[in-house]
């Protein structure tokens, strides 16, 4: 990043992006997220400093493990899934985005790794281009 942000701007920043994510550290213990009151997938503030696995349903388990072992060996980068989820509020489900990125450092060291997710439903639907404010 070029320049520097001070505490409040940062986490006013993180926020306000219109996505949620969760990051966790090179032992997958859960460092912090954002968005809280308002996440897709709620967590209890206590599952900081816990592991990730217990943050994920038995069913998904498998793929993140295996997403977290392919970035610690260096085999991966990222991976992106999506899954069509019941929200509360909506009368049909809805297309979330979720994408998984490692953290490493300079030198290529693997640091944790981010997870986003992102409720797509209404960006799926748009068409055509906006180029200005109307």
């Amino acid at each position: 990043m070029i320049g520097e942000l001070d505490k409040n701007v940062l986490n006013a920043l993180l926020e306000t992006i219109p996505v949620e994510f969760s990051v966790v550290d090179k032992n997958d213990k859960v460092l912090a997220w954002n968005k809280h009151e308002t996440r897709i997938f709620k967590r209890p503030k206590g599952a900081v400093g816990r592991d990730v696995r217990d943050c994920h349903p038995k069913g998904s388990l498998n793929k993140v493990e295996t997403i977290l072992a392919e970035m610690k060996a260096g085999k991966r980068d990222s991976a992106q899934l999506w899954i069509d989820l019941p929200m509360q509020g909506k009368d049909t489900p809805q297309k979330v985005l979720i994408e998984y990125y490692a953290l490493r450092d300079v030198a290529g060291k693997y640091l944790g790794c981010l997870e986003v997710s992102q409720n797509i439903t209404d960006i799926q639907k748009i068409t055509g281009q906006k180029r200005l404010l109307d």
